[in-house]
């Protein structure tokens, strides 16, 4: 019955004008940023952050979350019809999905990706509803011992599933916790790493530092090897699937929406790993393998499925315990923290209408996807043709003009294009710059709950092996670093990551 109450809680606050509007600007948007390659849901994320300083907590977690989740949709459209993905978890269905193209089929693959991702967006939120009190009531019992813990879990966890060395992405962790601590200590009121520059001793923008690291690196990256000349795409037809197809597609559609579901809520799991999960399971159980990578149906529902419900359950740890699973979600935090709002266990009880508006909100927007998907594909396959010389520097006039407007400071309009420097040399030099946002996100958080449990207890380090669920994911920690440092499975990740790119 309470969970009847708060989904009616939820409804009201998502289905209220100004809400609405915000959710549908965000899924729009959203589907814009997934046909366009090479943007991302992240960088447009940190790009929106600005504005989110003007909007309610509960407006502006909206539009942010069906950006994200909008942004998956919209990958799918270019993978299908022009075998260019806008998003990297796209990027599986591209194998099949533009087979069946090329068949004539491209109507079907676009109908089943968007049907099975409107299911797996029902599931995952549904999921969401039954397992987020529970968890926060876990949540509830943790000190920060058992966060410290588990905070360490997540950046370990997260660097682990990155691309490339492990080394380096541990390294850019580190790198970005130091970033992090610029500014005033708050147990002493001592400066550190200010370099005597007066406008550090507040530390560093969240907001300039992750549009910097991600979105200005993303217009740089562009400008590299960005070719302006018009897209050939594969004419639609036939958008309704046959009740065969549908058959073919339901199971694949109902694994994907528990696979993607499991893995999203894991660190550094999301959309990209729940993606590519589900196509290796549908191609190992399948009765003819063979037919994957020429056009079957399985290789386009199962994925889409995953990648979308991976997308809304990796909300599950931002909301419940209050720790970001992967860089979106660290900007998340970040929307929430500029709010004033400490995400965890307690907005659930202190901020239901936040924490069930968000909740309802998703399906709402998926609702809102299969409109903007299925009609409008023609006008989305149109904005390929967008130059990118006339869209990126729109971007970072916005960029700039945003940062700006945080604070009304110039200072911080030198910190976005430091970030952004630095994010360019780190992408040069085969170095991530999404472990150095969570490192920079996380950081703080990390050295507060790691002082307050020593001073708890008295200087003794031995309070995090004592306590059993700090313990326990301590021992996590340790067995994932093991299993990332073995070689057989240091090779299998480098195989995933290579058919990725």
């Amino acid at each position: 019955m309470d969970l009847l109450q708060n989904l009616a809680l939820g409804f009201d606050t998502a289905l209220s004008p100004i809400n609405l509007m915000y959710c549908f600007f965000g899924a729009l948007l959203g589907t814009f940023i997934g046909v366009l390659p090479g943007l991302g849901p992240t960088a447009t994320v940190a790009m929106l952050l600005p504005v989110t300083y003007y909007l309610s907590p509960t407006s502006s977690l909206i539009m942010l979350a069906g950006i994200y989740y909008g942004s998956q949709y919209g990958g799918s459209t270019t993978a299908i019809l022009v075998n260019l993905p806008g998003e990297v978890s796209s990027s599986v269905t591209a194998i099949d999905g533009y087979q069946m193209a090329r068949k004539g089929e491209a109507g079907k693959a676009l109908s089943i990706a968007a049907i099975g991702s409107f299911c797996a967006g029902t599931f995952a939120t549904l999921l969401i509803a039954v397992v987020a009190i529970p968890l926060a009531s876990v949540a509830l019992m943790f000190g920060s011992a058992e966060y410290f813990a588990l905070i360490l879990l997540g950046l370990v966890t997260s660097s682990a599933l990155a691309h490339g060395s492990v080394l380096k992405a541990l390294a850019m962790i580190i790198t970005g916790m130091l970033f992090g601590m610029i500014g005033t200590d708050v147990d002493t009121g001592a400066y550190r790493f200010t370099l005597g520059i007066v406008e550090l001793t507040d530390g560093l923008s969240v907001v300039a530092g992750a549009l910097g690291i991600v979105g200005i690196v993303e217009v740089l990256k562009n400008l590299e090897g960005t070719s302006d000349s018009p897209l050939a795409t594969m004419p639609i037809k036939g958008l309704m699937p046959t009740r065969k197809d549908l058959r073919a597609a339901a199971w694949p559609i109902a694994r994907g929406s528990v696979v993607g579901s499991l893995l999203g809520t894991l660190p550094g799991g999301g959309s990209i790993l729940s993606a590519f999960s589900s196509y290796m399971i549908e191609k190992r159980i399948s009765k003819h393998p063979e037919r994957f990578g020429h056009g079957a149906i399985e290789g386009v529902a199962g994925p889409e499925s995953a990648n979308n419900a991976g997308a809304q359950t990796s909300f599950i740890p931002l909301l419940t315990l209050g720790i970001p699973s992967h860089p979106l979600m660290a900007l998340m935090m970040g929307a929430l923290l500029i709010q004033g709002i400490t995400p965890g266990p307690n907005v659930v009880t202190q901020q239901p209408e936040l924490f069930w508006g968000i909740i309802a909100s998703m399906w709402v927007g998926n609702a809102m996807l299969i409109i903007l998907n299925l009609p409008l594909v023609g006008m989305w396959v149109a904005m390929l043709r967008i130059p990118y010389k006339i869209m990126l520097p729109a971007i970072v006039t916005f960029s700039v003009i945003g940062v700006f407007t945080v604070k009304n400071s110039g200072f911080d309009v030198e910190i976005l294009a430091l970030f952004g420097l630095i994010g360019y040399v780190l992408h040069k030099v085969g170095c991530e710059p999404a472990p150095f946002l969570m490192g920079f996100v996380l950081g703080s958080l990390l050295e507060e709950h790691l002082r307050r449990a020593m001073i708890f207890s008295r200087g003794d380090p031995l309070v995090f092996f004592e306590q059993p669920i700090s313990a326990a994911l301590l021992a996590i920690t340790c067995v994932v670093l093991a299993l990332v440092a073995l070689p057989a499975i240091a090779r299998k990740r480098e195989e995933i990551f290579v058919e990725e790119e």
